[in-house]
């Protein structure tokens, strides 16, 4: 079902991005500790991943329903609001950020086993796993790369 659009973020989108960061936290990884507010989640936005990254949104009915954020090999946040997942929007917002890269390494959280098999379905291959005592959550992480051209037998 490919009922929502694609565009590039606008610095004025920050609100809504930083919204549904929070929302999709709160619900998908209940087990991560709120270490900051509202706030501080929108400064974190705008000096960090607006100054930084390019940023594609999907959007349903006026509605932020799910952001990517890359920049130059790495893929920073994908975040999709539950209520679309398993309706192409995290596809859909990967594959742009996979525009004109031929390499792009993420982290997410060892717990967050959906994300995990999202990431390696679509040709991501795990680099590495730590402890967590690189992140400010404290929670243990994987590192994984895509890498343009590789095959997803490799």
């Amino acid at each position: 079902m490919t009922d929502f659009t694609l565009r590039r973020a606008a610095f004025a989108d920050m609100p809504s991005v930083a919204r549904l960061h929070r929302h999709v936290r709160e619900i998908c990884l209940p087990y991560l500790p709120d270490l900051h507010t509202p706030e501080e989640d929108l400064a974190f936005f705008q000096r960090h991943v607006f100054a930084s990254c390019t940023i594609w949104l999907g959007e349903a009915e006026g509605q932020t329903i799910g952001f990517a954020a890359s920049r130059s090999g790495w893929l920073d946040h994908l975040y999709v609001d539950p209520a679309w997942h398993g309706r192409g929007v995290g596809q859909t917002l990967l594959t742009a950020g996979k525009e004109g890269q031929s390499e792009l390494d993420l982290w997410t959280f060892q717990r967050n086993a959906q994300a995990r098999r999202f990431y390696e379905r679509q040709g991501f291959v795990l680099i590495a796993l730590t402890d967590g005592a690189g992140n400010e959550e404290r929670e243990p992480d994987a590192h994984y790369r895509w890498m343009a051209g590789q095959s997803l037998e490799a």
